[in-house]
């Protein structure tokens, strides 16, 4: 017997544009054309709108006059605001993962950090394993509130253009910085752990201003 196939729902098309403005195929200010965005993914415009609509919500999106909906530009303060909101959070799980994470766990998390060296010279594959390391880290905090406030800023992290571990020497400092919070986890040094993690984003927050002027000069 043939297998049904499912109309594409509001879910799965608010997916592939959230991966499309995620891997930098729909950079911010980019023009979103419910017709444009229904072929590219050969889906009806029903589940296009209302992905667009969801997007808005979480201000991926936002209504342009003589433009219409284009993915969100962040500017110089907001992006200051979310990494400010990223360093409390970030380091907040970490200091949790100190005291919840299993000895297994935390093995995990050096491998992570060692199998990642092999790719210091790939930011874009850097790049998606820099958010596995995170998420692991997140999970291992073992709050489900704090989880779905990470998650709702992970969403807003990909209106960020490029990527800073494509900056000179970046990647390298990343896994080492990667290294101190595992070290600290594993010491079971909630201080530690949560110092070495506001580091960590603080120095990709410098990066990501030296990064936004290069795009912008």
């Amino acid at each position: 017997m043939a297998k049904m196939q499912t109309k594409p729902s509001g879910s799965s098309a608010y997916d592939m544009l959230l991966d499309a403005i995620d891997c930098g195929d729909l950079a911010p200010g980019s023009r979103l054309r419910e017709v444009e965005i229904a072929d590219r993914f050969g889906i009806s415009r029903t589940p296009v709108r209302e992905a667009l609509k969801r997007l808005e919500q979480q201000g991926l999106v936002t209504h342009e006059p003589h433009h219409g909906a284009v993915v969100t530009v962040l500017d110089y303060r907001e992006i200051g605001e979310l990494y400010l909101v990223r360093e409390v959070m970030e380091g907040t799980a970490a200091r949790l993962a100190a005291l919840h994470a299993t000895d297994v766990e935390i093995n995990v998390l050096r491998e992570m950090v060692d199998a990642d060296r092999a790719f210091v010279d790939n930011p874009g594959q850097l790049m998606r394993r820099n958010k596995l390391f995170h998420r692991q880290i997140h999970l291992l905090a073992r709050n489900r509130f704090l989880d779905d406030l990470l998650e709702n800023m992970r969403v807003s992290l990909v209106l960020l253009a490029g990527t800073t571990l494509a900056i000179p020497n970046r990647g390298d400092q990343s896994l080492d910085e990667h290294q101190a919070i595992v070290d600290a986890i594993a010491r079971r040094d909630p201080d530690q752990a949560e110092k070495a993690a506001r580091v960590h984003i603080n120095s990709a927050y410098r990066a990501r201003i030296r990064l936004q002027a290069e795009l912008e000069s």
